[in-house]
């Protein structure tokens, strides 16, 4: 795969609200092709949560569970409104994420199981290009640290999609069995699930340490809000939000020790952080499952509250502090940003669903004009710009599907709870997003669903 020189940050430790513009406007790191050889690339950490809602972080507006921390990164940093995940479920939200392309082009994602199980015998292929992949060349240290959930086969593995080691729980919290791995050696089986968060946050803080002298990435992707939920006793019980609130205060007390560690290690400024989640909270739970704020529906669903998700960006003196965008951005983006970051061409042999996230971040315009939504292997709505067309909607769980003809339209910067279906004022934007739809499809080559070679449970 090609290269071409990465251009890395310059310049100041702090940026005030001011000067951040400006020194955004002039630094070598949203590009430009000069004196990259005497900078140092940036380190990059992803941390991903599982199954949290828009509406669970206090400064995504919920009342009573503390995240002060995360609110803190969002003060220092950006707050992205309108970001989604690629799928509403775990295993293809993560695989879209990490290879910037939707699930229906790399085969992990099916209309007859919607994850990988501890009895597939699928997973993600080595032909895929991962985020740790592509950055191995470029001198890159790489962890993945938490739950995997492409493949607990040996061939399926972080470590043979180029992460130097793993740390973690290779699905879902709630499967059998539920082994801890370090590399690719169960070390505990069954996890002791109310030490997972704290263990995980030290192996982190223990990557940063270890790596401090050379770029590193770190994907840290937490088992947790997903059930069955458990919280270390420093935490449990300290929530008015109850256990839910106990676990997602944990999380946010790890965001808090990863940020804490790049400061102390002097490394803030040259590290990229961004912090979202999978997909939208498991309804279905009840009270052990999240919000989704004022967005439509949950986790499963195409409705927004399955696949749009709060986001945080953080970089001191890169993006701009206290800065808040609505352009439209999606987890592939974050591939796209990385590579570019990296000094490593995206690849031109596949498609690429991700654009460039930078332009954004600098407080620009978003590259993102178009948002596909797929419901396991079908593809269900689609947006442009405000407008959101629904081909078929169903609830997250223990729903029929319902299709649409014309299809619902949802003008969602008016409407963001996608309550008052607009479509019949406005065929144009119907006639606009089909031909969209016509493009797309004819841009998408059948994959074998890796979901689908599976053990009978």
């Amino acid at each position: 795969m090609k290269r071409r020189e990465f251009l890395s940050k310059v310049g100041q430790t702090t940026v005030g609200l001011v000067g951040s513009a400006a020194f955004l406007r002039s630094s070598p790191v949203w590009g430009g092709p000069r004196a990259v050889e005497k900078k140092k690339l940036p380190n990059i950490v992803i941390i991903f949560a599982d199954d949290l809602g828009y509406g669970d972080l206090g400064c995504f507006g919920h009342p009573t569970i503390r995240t002060p921390n995360l609110d803190r990164m969002a003060a220092e940093g950006m707050k992205l409104t309108e970001f989604y995940s690629a799928a509403p479920v775990c295993t293809p939200s993560r695989a879209a994420l990490l290879t910037g392309r939707l699930p229906i082009r790399n085969g992990m994602c099916s209309d007859k199981r919607r994850v990988l199980v501890p009895k597939s015998t699928g997973g993600l292929l080595q032909t895929e290009i991962t985020i740790a992949t592509a950055l191995k060349p470029k001198g890159y240290t790489t962890a993945c640290i938490g739950k995997w959930h492409l493949g607990h086969l040996p061939q399926y593995l972080p470590m043979r999609h180029g992460f130097d080691s793993y740390f973690g729980i290779p699905y879902s919290n709630d499967m059998k069995p539920s082994p801890l791995m370090r590399d690719e050696k169960v070390i505990e089986e069954p996890a002791d699930q109310t030490t997972l968060t704290r263990r995980y946050t030290e192996e982190a803080v223990k990557f940063i340490e270890q790596s401090k002298d050379k770029p590193f990435f770190l994907y840290f992707a937490h088992t947790f809000p997903h059930v069955p939920l458990f919280a270390s006793k420093k935490f449990k019980e300290s929530s008015l939000r109850g256990l839910y609130g106990d676990v997602v205060e944990e999380l946010d007390w790890s965001v808090g020790q990863v940020l804490a560690t790049l400061r102390r290690l002097g490394l803030a400024e040259n590290t990229f952080v961004i912090f979202t989640s999978d997909n939208g909270p498991w309804l279905i739970q009840k009270l052990n499952g999240g919000s989704a704020g004022l967005l439509r529906e949950g986790k499963g669903s195409t409705w927004e509250g399955g696949m749009r998700e709060p986001c945080i960006a953080w970089w001191p003196g890169t993006i701009e502090v206290g800065s808040v965008s609505s352009g439209l951005a999606s987890t592939m983006d974050v591939f796209v940003a990385c590579l570019t970051l990296a000094g490593v061409e995206v690849p031109k042999d596949r498609e690429i669903d991700g654009v460039s996230l930078l332009p954004l971040l600098r407080g620009g315009k978003s590259e993102r004009t178009v948002m596909f939504y797929y419901r396991d292997a079908h593809l269900t709505a689609v947006r442009k710009g405000p407008w959101k067309a629904h081909l078929e909607t169903q609830a997250g769980y223990g729903d029929t599907p319902h299709p649409h003809d014309p299809p619902l339209l949802f003008h969602l910067e008016h409407d963001p709870s996608e309550q008052y279906d607009v479509s019949k004022d406005h065929p144009e934007v119907i006639a606009d997003i089909m031909q969209e739809i016509e493009r797309h499809r004819a841009s998408v080559k059948p994959v074998p669903s890796q979901l689908e070679f599976l053990v009978s449970p």
